[in-house]
């Protein structure tokens, strides 16, 4: 038997999804589930296959599982998978890409929405029966800067540019890419920012990337700017950018990953007036599964086989790129 553990602090239909597909690739598997890091210890042991999303992980995962030979990253991004100094090396690990753009594109053009209109104004209006009534800002006419052109930076800008938007990427190594008035390198990073009315970032976190919008980047924002984090917490200075949202050095943030995740009661994001907090859910709906699960139990069955080098979208391990 090859024992399979899936950690996933998602309702339990979604689990159970996850796990009964699995399963059913191969009566070889046994596979168990949990719903957070610290429920691993009755399984992690005798794990042979991880199956997880990165922000969900900790070091002490991988250093109790001595027969890991392969994590499925469920996401994207493989932070928190391949930075974890207690993972082993030539443990192979895959992700999964591709079916994130038009979801995150969306939640970056809700945020933008949300906040130029000021959306939780009404909202807080609403929940006092108050009529309030304020004008709001456009997004036509108006240039939006997205840091990092990948995927779904290529999915956001067209959808930008049909609501009469400026697009401008930033990019270590700039290119032509559709829906782009033009990409520049990240070396102008703060001349860009200056541009910026909406600045969305969507750069992986990398230790070249870490608090990559810091203090020199937010001065240099206009005081009628909104950020929009829909990449990782750690690329944002977080007490930079609380400063600047309480000196209204910016207009505003829509924020949905957090240095520290799930993001503390007591944070100060909770509860200023200009700021939007979701709990990451750009890449999160309902198809999510639907589209994840076919490539997820090919690569079982390329594992069982020991086809270890046909594996899809292996980000490290036997052969990867």
């Amino acid at each position: 038997m090859t024992n399979v553990l899936i950690v996933l602090t998602l309702p339990d239909a979604i689990r159970d999804r996850y796990r009964d597909r699995i399963a059913a690739v191969s009566p070889s598997l046994r596979v168990n589930v949990v719903d957070h890091h610290d429920k691993v210890d009755p399984y992690i042991g005798d794990a042979e296959v991880l199956v997880t999303f990165g922000p969900m992980m900790t070091d002490r995962v991988f250093r109790n599982a001595p027969a890991l030979k392969w994590v499925q990253a469920l996401g994207s991004g493989v932070d928190g998978i391949v930075d974890q100094p207690s993972l082993r090396p030539g443990t192979i690990v895959t992700n999964i890409r591709g079916i994130h753009g038009a979801p995150v594109a969306e939640a970056a053009l809700c945020s933008m929405l949300a906040l130029a209109r000021d959306l939780p104004r009404s909202v807080r209006a609403q929940q006092k029966h108050r009529w309030e009534r304020a004008p709001s800002r456009t997004l036509q006419g108006k240039t939006v800067v997205i840091a990092g052109v990948g995927l779904i930076a290529e999915a956001l800008a067209p959808r930008c540019k049909a609501l009469g938007m400026q697009v401008v990427g930033v990019s270590a190594t700039p290119r032509a890419a559709p829906g782009f008035d033009r990409i520049e390198p990240r070396s102008r990073l703060i001349d860009l920012a200056g541009e910026a009315d909406h600045f969305v970032l969507l750069v992986p976190h990398t230790d070249e990337n870490h608090h990559l919008v810091d203090t020199r980047v937010l001065s240099a924002m206009k005081r009628t700017a909104f950020l929009v984090n829909l990449a990782r917490g750690g690329v944002v200075d977080e007490q930079a950018l609380i400063e600047a949202l309480a000196s209204r050095r910016i207009a505003g943030a829509a924020l949905d990953v957090f240095a520290t995740e799930p993001l503390p009661p007591n944070h100060a994001f909770w509860d200023m007036d200009n700021v939007i907090v979701t709990p990451h859910l750009g890449g999160f709906f309902d198809e999510y599964p639907d589209m994840a699960l076919p490539v997820i139990e090919d690569n079982f069955r390329k594992f069982l086989a020991g086809d270890r080098a046909g594996m899809i979208n292996l980000v490290q391990g036997q052969d990867s790129p």
